[in-house]
């Protein structure tokens, strides 16, 4: 039986990943009470958010997207310095795409208007500057030169250590088991009940199953990802040269292809598909729950014409998950019936570089602050009407 818990936070986060954490930081930082909850003992390779690395960018389509990242970079510097921590290299990023696709002009438009330094690349300059890759399309790119990798697994634990340092709390191993709507909200986990003047639901993949007993369930899919590590021929050759890459290559798959120099295993460079199988969180790792591996035989094609320098056959083969919305854009708001339930999800596999700022987001709306930014793309209401049942 639960006990309770008599301290009354100013907020309870469920979900101890890059956006439970970011948006933990950021009461800390206020001098709030927050309490940190994560189903899992910490570290974990359950959710979104483990690994060694992620891509970090401006170069967005979306110019929201791109204006959000002038800060998350600030933050993320910060937070270097706090934590004495280095959580970032620029290794550059290379935006891969047909001449004539109205994505790439875009992209080159909002770099501009914010003042990102960018170059186009033709066909002949990308084989003469980046020479690992092997256009077989005519393809031509666009150079990003502050792009680059964050160290994922660091940053999490950067984070929960200065959360504790800034007087949070955080509590793993326990999982939620009831929330009661009202105030204070009350949220009872395995172990105990707690009461806070509001909640903040980051849960990833797990977001619905909270959801659902509070009358509302999102249009969110969640997806089994195949992480693949190909090994170089050359050792090295892959290495502190190669940059980080975003593809697009419609002959081959609907979604991008991305890839980022070796750092995870030695020799090793993860190259990945942007999209995967559907999959239940609660079973991604079960034996019954044998993976569909079309994304790898696509993967190898890609690595066989594109990355000639790397072995046609992925060394490594790892798991996490996407949480994706229809549109591929953040859900960033209240509840549509409870003000202090607060909601942070669909972050579609994009979300980790965008994390210092989400959770400054969800720290404004649990704290009906003035908002930072217009969450008019990340609002609950473009969805609708929902389903009935999910009202």
């Amino acid at each position: 039986m639960a006990t309770t818990h008599r301290e009354l936070y100013d907020a309870i986060v469920v979900g101890a990943g890059i956006q439970g954490c970011f948006t933990a930081y950021h009461f800390a930082k206020n001098k709030r009470k927050v309490l940190l909850l994560e189903q899992f003992f910490l570290p974990h390779s359950r959710g979104s958010s483990h690994g060694q690395s992620r891509i970090i960018r401006r170069a967005y389509p979306e110019n929201f997207y791109t204006k959000m990242m002038e800060e998350c970079y600030q933050i993320w510097a910060q937070l270097e310095n706090e934590s004495g921590t280095k959580l970032y290299r620029q290794a550059g990023l290379l935006i891969l795409g047909r001449k004539e696709e109205a994505e790439l002009r875009v992209i080159q438009d909002n770099l501009s208007k914010h003042g990102v330094e960018h170059k186009f690349f033709n066909t002949e300059e990308l084989k003469r500057y980046f020479s690992n890759i092997q256009l077989s399309r005519g393809e031509v790119g666009v150079w990003e030169s502050s792009g680059g990798v964050l160290f994922a697994d660091k940053a999490l634990r950067v984070l929960q250590d200065l959360i504790r340092q800034l007087g949070g709390v955080i509590h793993d191993g326990e999982k939620v088991a009831e929330i009661k709507p009202g105030f204070p909200v009350t949220v009872t986990t395995t172990i105990r009940t707690y009461q806070a003047k509001s909640l903040i639901i980051t849960a990833g993949p797990w977001t619905n199953q909270l959801l659902l007993p509070l009358g509302i369930q999102l249009p969110l899919q969640t997806l089994r990802i195949n992480v693949c590590y190909w090994k170089e021929k050359v050792p090295g050759s892959f290495g502190e040269n190669f940059p980080c890459f975003v593809g697009s290559f419609p002959h081959l798959a609907p979604h991008h292809i991305y890839g980022l120099p070796s750092r995870e295993y030695s020799g090793l460079v993860k190259v990945c598909y942007h999209h995967g199988n559907k999959a239940d969180p609660d079973e991604r790792d079960c034996p019954s729950a044998s993976p569909d591996l079309a994304d790898v035989q696509l993967l190898r094609s890609f690595v066989r014409d594109y990355l000639p320098g790397l072995q046609p056959e992925p060394s490594i083969m790892e798991r996490c998950m996407y949480t994706t919305s229809p549109d591929e854009n953040f859900i960033l708001d209240r509840h549509p019936k409870h003000n202090n339930i607060i909601i942070g999800a669909g972050f579609s596999g994009h979300g980790f570089k965008l994390s210092p700022v989400v959770g400054k987001i969800l720290y404004e709306l649990s704290m009906e602050s003035t908002l930072s930014y217009d969450l008019t793309p990340f609002q609950i209401r473009r969805f609708q009407p929902l389903d009935k049942a999910s009202l």
